[in-house]
C-alpha cells in the first residue's frame, strides 16, 4: 500500500525519525487479531453462506441432471456470482468500517502514551482511499467464491471425459463443491480481515510520519518457522519481509496469517 500524503504545515511538529521510539506493552491494543477477532467471525458467517449456496446449486443441478451437467452448473454459478454483487458490497463494507473504526478507537485509547499532537494528527489520518482499495478486493473475493467453483466443476467434467476418471469418482468430486467453497470462504474471512486491520494501522502510521514496524507473532506452535524468525525484528512499511519463500508482505496481509504490526512512531516536539 502506498504511502498517504503528509502535509507540509506538521512537518514542524515532528522531529527526525531517528531517535524512534516505540508504544510500550500497554499501547499494544492495536494489534491486528484484537481489532479483527470479532470482525473475522462474522465476516466469516456471511461468507459460509456464499459457500451453502454453492453447494445447493451444485447438489441440486447435479442430482437433477445428471453428470453432463457441467456447462447448466457453471452458468447457474455465474449467474450467482453477478446476482450476490449488491449484498457482498455490503458485506464488505460493514467488514471494513468496523475494522477501520477500531482501528481509530485502538489509537485514542493509548492516552498518555502518546502526546495529544500525535493522536491528532493519527486521528485525521486519511483512510478514504485505503477503504476504497480494499472494498474493491473484498467484492471481487467475495465474487471468486462461486466463480471459483464453477471452474472446478468444469475442470471435473474435463477430467472425467478426458482423463478416463470413474463416473463415481467425478460424481463425488463434484458434490464436495460445497464443502471446497466453504474452506475457500473461511480462508478469505480470516486472511482479509487481518489484511483490513494492518492496512488501516498502516494509513494512520504513516500519515503521523511513521516509516517503520515491529513484526509480531503469537508466538504459538502454529506461528509459521519463518514467521517466528521475524517476530520482533524491524521493517519499513515500503519494504516488507519475504515472509514465506519468494512472497514478501506486511504482518496479517498473507494468507491465514495472525502476525501484527507495531507501529514505530515519531517523537513530537512539544
Amino acid at each position: 500500500m502506498k504511502a498517504l500524503p503528509s502535509h507540509s504545515s506538521r512537518q514542524s511538529l515532528l522531529t527526525p525519525l531517528t531517535p524512534i521510539r516505540t508504544l510500550d506493552a500497554r499501547a499494544r491494543k492495536l494489534r491486528t487479531r484484537v481489532l479483527t477477532n470479532a470482525a473475522d467471525r462474522t465476516y466469516e458467517s456471511q461468507l459460509r453462506k456464499i459457500a451453502r449456496a454453492v453447494g445447493h446449486i451444485v447438489t441440486t443441478i447435479y442430482e437433477e441432471q445428471g453428470i453432463g451437467t457441467g456447462a447448466a452448473i457453471q452458468s447457474a454459478l455465474s449467474a450467482y456470482a453477478e446476482a450476490i454483487l449488491p449484498w457482498a458490497s455490503r458485506v464488505a463494507g460493514r467488514m471494513l468500517g468496523d475494522i477501520r473504526d477500531k482501528s481509530k478507537d485502538a489509537y485514542r485509547s493509548l492516552g498518555n502514551e502518546i502526546s495529544f499532537e500525535l493522536r491528532r494528527e493519527l486521528d485525521h489520518a486519511h483512510t478514504g482511499f485505503v477503504f476504497q482499495d480494499l472494498m474493491a478486493g473484498q467484492v471481487q473475493l467475495i465474487q471468486s467464491i462461486p466463480r471459483d467453483a464453477a471452474i472446478r466443476v468444469h475442470d471435473l467434467v474435463r477430467e472425467g471425459l478426458i482423463g478416463g476418471k470413474r463416473p463415481k469418482e467425478v460424481s463425488e468430486a463434484i458434490l464436495a463443491s460445497g464443502d471446497v467453497a466453504k474452506s475457500r470462504a473461511i480462508l478469505i474471512a480470516r486472511t482479509e480481515t487481518s489484511r483490513a486491520a494492518t492496512s488501516f494501522v498502516q494509513a494512520r502510521a504513516q500519515y503521523a510520519g511513521s516509516t517503520h514496524f515491529i513484526w509480531h507473532s503469537l508466538r504459538d506452535r502454529d506461528v509459521r518457522e519463518r514467521h517466528r524468525l521475524l517476530d520482533g525484528t524491524t521493517h519499513r512499511w515500503d519494504e516488507p519481509p519475504e515472509c514465506d519463500p519468494g512472497k514478501h508482505a506486511l504482518p496479517g496481509c498473507i494468507y491465514n496469517c495472525r502476525c501484527w504490526a507495531e507501529p514505530v512512531l515519531p517523537d513530537i516536539t512539544i
